[in-house]
């Protein structure tokens, strides 16, 4: 059994040293041979020995020594040994100790005393104590305060012993006494601590005789007061006014760490408006003057939790927030930014936009190497900005606009999906930026930006002027054509087929030649041309970012510039009235589409053009060749309402996300509302009870008493948590028919779980040295070693334990109490049932865009693949189960899942409270027996929140609750 220590000493168990080396070492005459000495057996008592042997020796040989690093290793040495036997009586060796312990405790040396009184405070035993205590009293008015410190905190601790208060009758009455001449700040702290803990009315009798000095008082006295008022107010909340000033005047304390805990405090007490903006103030302040990155994050954590439940009163301190931006620190930016945007509203909106104009300016100096992803954070906060607020997007597109050609291709999306939403939401501002984007459009190099720009220009290009400027501009990025050169194409097939015999071939026959402006030649018979193998015709990079990207095999780009062709000729036929200059434009259109089909069934390029590309490029061929009315609506109009309705549904899903985040609370039609106020039926008794509450108080406490008003009114005064939740949380360890029956109540915070284990003795037998045994399995860990208790017959005991968690995986929980009877020598043992910690109560739903999604789903190395299995006969009613079953959000808009087509695919995100991100695909099609078959597909950056996910899919999906 390892002994517990307040010394963590390193021990290699290797070369443990000899009881007799040790025994030789501390005989002798040799300081460092005696601390090694005793530093080795402090190892091995630790590590389970007993050494019995060594005790004696050291009261005669270390025990007179007056070096102090062996006195201070002595102390460590009693504090680890047995006191006591067997039946908890103390043994008669431990007489010799006390005489010790009672000379330290009058050492002129004040370490020595202020050692020994740190070690009584470890010290259980009261027969070893009770003779020590006038000389722990008398230690009070020494001279040093680290002696009269350590004293305090011997007191405290032989206070609160299970008899301590019978030997220390007093000590409340001399602390406080104490108090009152007590100048270093140190040991006030301590002494005011022990009224704190032990005589509670007198600490607050102290503090409010001592109002008016809080603010001079040092840091820890301080952050001990803080602790009394919430301790005060939360079992009394009547006198919380009193206590606020006190607050209130801390708020200007030199100390960071008070002013940080004030404002904790003020939020936590009181909801009126005066007090959460002094708390919010406060932390804005702290923001700004604080370089750690920690306390940055954690300061604005808080200022979330203010916006969550006080959004009004934060929406005055938008522009301190926003001030964070200054920090180079990418998570403090997008927590920063992630907080501002929820605070936007009409009045502040234009300061905003101009401030985070002014940052992205800033990121195109390049100092640092992370611009671009805080570029892109500013982007698409702007996004954001200008889709609630569209008054303020023609300040901010045409400097976006700059970043088309970013070599930050997401960056670069962001602008451009802004841009599109941007033209469609704000018609005024439609022919400003499709001119703009046709100035731009050479710089574009992302082939993913280019095919949305050229949506953008084939759907918004209206007029005649942008529709010639549209197609001139495509083709001088397109450059000269063909995309290859070549003389002879079926001799190039041949010449790929046949071996070459030698470098050049004879023309024998006349055949049409394609120029390199595109029309044809005739070649004369007699001529010899040196014929090559086709070589690409490499444009201009300046002006042809569009070849550039085709002569890549970016075929998909190539049948977006043809439907983009396509819709620009369709388009002038409307506008332009010479069909002439129609005929020209398509002929033109043609030839180019012609020439990117030719490129892709060459052997230029190491691939051939995929089918999808190929048949699209087909197919806008053909609608040039042969237009009909019904071809031409739905190119030129059916197209811009698909992303009409695809940006309203959008829209739609976030104002539900909106209105999930807010958390309103309600009270049924039937509810009391009690107006204390108007308790009294008759005016003059009224106006009496009225004058008697607010008389005397403060702006601050009438602000209070009206939110709590308020609050009730609303509803918003509701119970922790549901009685039947908290059933549901009860988990039965031991069976009813055991001698000990046990239950916990598991309690899931972010961090940490708390286990409430009621513990019943059934018997009509005393328990002793009961002990509950955990051990756990996964990353969960025991903060705490197990205590020993005595249990009387039919009676309870509550024991709490603690186990934090490191990380998103299902973990278990076991464990035994073990306990002694007075007629059974041996040890009983119980075995618990086992508790398993959900991965749902870690998880929560969480929304991130459809790019962000695919980004993750490529990066994460994680797969789990759990084939569907289940009763359930409807597409959508299993994914509805599987969502409810695991607490994630569907991304797949509502709109997309309309219908019955007999397949379903469908995106699922949630985010733990790591902040890992859990990403789930569930693909699924309906059978021709009416049964669904498919796989969901799980998708994690650490392999236990994926396992653990899989694990409750299949398990839940059959449809079981």
């Amino acid at each position: 059994m390892e002994k517990t220590c307040s010394l963590l000493v390193h021990f290699d168990k290797g070369t443990p040293a000899l009881a007799n080396e040790i025994k030789e070492a501390l005989e002798g005459n040799d300081v460092p041979a005696k601390i090694d000495g005793m530093k080795n057996a402090i190892m091995l008592l630790l590590n389970g020995e007993t050494l019995p042997q060594l005790f004696i020796t050291i009261v005669r040989y270390v025990l007179p020594s007056e070096d102090h690093t062996i006195q201070k290793l002595l102390l460590l040495y009693l504090e680890i040994i047995d006191k006591t036997d067997g039946k908890g009586r103390v043994l008669p060796e431990m007489i010799l100790i006390c005489q010790n312990l009672r000379n330290n405790l009058i050492h002129p040396n004040e370490y020595i005393r202020g050692v020994t009184l740190r070690f009584l405070c470890r010290l259980n035993e009261v027969d070893i104590i009770e003779p020590l205590i006038p000389s722990i009293l008398a230690n009070l008015e020494h001279r040093h305060p680290y002696v009269r410190r350590n004293a305090i905190s011997a007191i405290s601790s032989i206070y609160k012993l299970p008899n301590g208060e019978q030997f220390l009758v007093d000590a409340p009455e001399t602390i406080e006494k104490f108090l009152s001449t007590e100048q270093d700040q140190s040991t006030k702290r301590n002494a005011f601590f022990m009224l704190f803990n032990c005589a509670q009315d007198r600490a607050i009798n102290y503090l409010l005789t001592n109002v008016d000095r809080v603010s001079d008082w040092g840091e820890l006295m301080q952050m001990v007061v803080l602790e009394l008022i919430r301790k005060v107010c939360r079992t009394n909340k009547a006198e919380k006014g009193k206590y606020i000033k006190i607050i209130i005047s801390l708020l200007n304390a030199p100390s960071v760490a008070v002013v940080y805990e004030c404002a904790g405090t003020l939020v936590s007490l009181s909801s009126a408006p005066t007090a959460i903006k002094a708390a919010a103030n406060t932390y804005c302040q702290l923001l700004l003057s604080q370089s750690d990155n920690n306390v940055k994050l954690i300061l604005l954590d808080r200022l979330n939790e203010l916006k969550s439940s006080h959004r009004e009163l934060m929406i005055d301190l938008i522009m301190d927030v926003l001030r964070a931006l200054s920090s180079p620190n990418l998570d403090i930016r997008r927590k920063t930014l992630d907080i501002v945007l929820e605070l936007i509203t009409p009045r502040n909106v234009s300061e905003v936009v101009l401030t985070l104009k002014k940052e992205v300016m800033k990121t195109q100096s390049g100092e640092l190497e992370k611009n671009g992803e805080y570029r892109q954070m500013l982007i698409q906060a702007i996004h954001s900005c200008a889709i609630k607020f569209p008054e303020v997007a023609s300040t901010v597109v045409h400097l976006l606009m700059d970043f088309l050609g970013d070599n930050n291709i997401a960056s670069a999306m962001d602008v451009v999906i802004f841009v599109r939403e941007i033209i469609e939401t704000n018609p005024k501002l439609r022919v400003s930026i499709v001119t703009r984007l046709l100035d731009t459009f050479y710089q574009i190099r992302a082939a993913r930006v280019c095919s949305c720009a050229l949506w953008i220009i084939g759907e918004y290009s209206l007029s005649l002027s942008e529709v010639e400027s549209a197609i001139s501009t495509i083709k001088q990025c397109l450059g000269d054509l063909p995309f290859f050169s070549v003389s002879e194409n079926e001799d190039a097939a041949d010449s790929s087929k046949k071996p070459q015999q030698a470098s050049s071939i004879t023309v024998s026959s006349r055949r049409p030649a394609i120029l390199a402006d595109g029309t044809y030649a005739t070649q004369s018979a007699a001529s010899e041309t040196a014929f090559s193998a086709p070589a690409v015709v490499q444009g201009s990079l300046t002006t042809g970012n569009l070849r550039s990207l085709l002569l890549t095999g970016d075929f998909f780009l190539g049948a977006v510039i043809a439907c983009t062709l396509a819709k620009l000729c369709l388009r002038l036929e409307e506008v332009q009235p010479s069909k002439v200059e129609v005929n020209k434009a398509s002929s033109n259109a043609l030839l180019i589409m012609v020439s990117m089909l030719q490129l892709g069934q060459s052997s230029v390029l190491p691939h051939p053009i995929d089918n999808d590309s190929y048949d699209r490029i087909l197919l806008c061929i053909r609608l040039l060749c042969n237009t009909g009315d019904a071809a031409r609506k739905i190119w030129l109009t059916t197209c811009r309402e698909s992303f009409v309705k695809m940006l309203s549904d959008k829209q739609l899903r976030e104002t539900e996300e909106s209105k999930a985040k807010a958390q309103v609370t309600h009270s049924q039609p039937d509810d009391l509302i009690d107006f204390y106020h108007l308790k009294s039926r008759k005016i003059s008794v009224l106006c009496e009870s009225l004058l008697s509450k607010f008389q005397g108080m403060s702006q601050l406490e009438l602000e209070d008493e009206v939110q709590d008003d308020l609050k009730r009114a609303t509803g918003e005064f509701v119970k922790d948590a549901d009685d039947a939740n908290k059933l549901n949380r009860i988990i039965q360890l031991t069976g009813f028919s055991d001698p000990v029956y046990a239950e916990a109540y598991v309690t899931v915070h972010h961090y940490d779980i708390v286990l409430d284990v009621t513990i019943i003795n059934r018997t009509k037998e005393t328990l002793q040295n009961l002990c509950l045994e955990l051990a756990t399995m996964g990353d969960l860990k025991l903060v705490e070693r197990p205590q020993n208790y005595t249990l009387a017959p039919e009676s309870s005991k509550q024991i709490k334990a603690n186990i934090k968690v490191s990380s998103t995986e299902t973990g278990v929980i076991f464990g035994n109490i073990v306990y002694e009877t007075s007629n059974v020598l041996e040890r009983t043992v119980v075995v618990l049932n086992d508790i398993h910690i959900d991965i749902m109560d870690y998880i929560s739903p969480a929304v991130c865009s459809d790019t962000a999604f695919r980004t993750m789903w490529s990066e994460f190395e994680w797969e789990n693949k759990v084939a569907v299995n289940t009763t359930i006969a409807n597409e959508k009613e299993f994914l509805d189960h599987i969502i409810k079953s695991t607490n994630m959000r569907c991304l797949t808009p509502s709109s997309a899942l309309e219908g019955d087509c007999g397949f379903l695919a469908a995106n699922l995100y949630a985010k733990s409270v790591f902040g890992e991100d859990a990403l789930v695909n569930v693909s699924v099609e309906k059978q021709t027996d009416e049964k669904l078959n498919g796989y969901i597909r799980i998708r994690s950056k650490t392999q236990g929140i994926a396992l653990s996910l899989g694990d409750k899919i299949t398990l839940k999906q059959k449809g079981g609750s």
